[in-house]
């Protein structure tokens, strides 16, 4: 029998992949937004929390891992792209390969960096949401979304900070970023959360599910258990 796949899936899953190719080619400028700073990935990266929650919450942490890893996969393949077109001679009358180099052209660590926190990050979000929503029988989704988030975006930012800025930005402005990007990440989740709420709900409606993940393995790499 074959296996389909819903249109609400679907689509949920290439916005998914849209959003973390984004906000890979952002998080290497640093904005100030009055005191505070941060990375430029701060206005896409959370959207993809929301639709993490989203996918475990409707479809349940099997649909999320094999998401995630689809969205790990196409980052990794537009970073490539990227690269190679950098790469590329440029044509005797193109003036902007510098520009575009700089936009484009993240370095190995920060690709690196950004790649390791987020699949820590978006793993850890999943299975926090698919155990919570076991635990309360479905209860509370406000409250499972908002813990997710918190543990997966501050595992994100402690994974990514580190790695991608020790040495290059000061330390007490490194420990000031991972505390600020978690923190905001979650903010925005909390201020969307009433967008999500009608989102998951109308998403159940339409496409008929609401997984409970019970007696499955939460081994990331069982890509095939779908």
């Amino acid at each position: 029998m074959k296996q389909k796949v819903s249109i609400p899936f679907m689509l949920t899953g290439i916005l998914f992949c849209v959003c973390l190719i984004l906000a890979n080619f952002l998080e290497s400028k640093l904005i100030q937004i009055g005191p505070i700073n941060a990375t430029a990935g701060l206005i896409v990266f959370p959207i993809a929390y929301i639709i993490n929650d989203c996918i475990a919450e409707v479809w349940g942490y099997k649909k999320a891992r094999l998401i995630i890893w689809a969205g790990f996969i196409m980052n990794f393949f537009a970073v490539g792209i990227a690269q190679i077109a950098i790469y590329l001679p440029s044509a005797p009358y193109y003036s902007g390969q510098e520009a575009f180099a700089s936009v484009y052209g993240a370095t190995l660590r920060i690709t690196i960096a950004s790649f390791i926190a987020f699949l820590v990050g978006s793993f850890l979000n999943a299975f926090v949401m698919s155990k919570m929503k076991v635990a309360s029988n479905g209860k509370g989704f406000g409250y499972r979304a908002i813990l997710s988030t918190l543990i997966g975006e501050s595992a994100d930012s402690l994974i990514f900070f580190p790695i991608a800025f020790f040495g290059i930005v000061p330390v007490k402005e490194l420990l000031i970023l991972v505390v600020t990007q978690a923190a905001l990440k979650t903010l925005y989740e909390i201020v969307i959360l009433p967008v999500t709420y009608r989102v998951v709900a109308f998403v159940k409606k339409v496409d008929g599910s609401d997984a409970y993940d019970t007696d499955i393995s939460y081994n990331v790499l069982k890509i095939q258990d779908i």
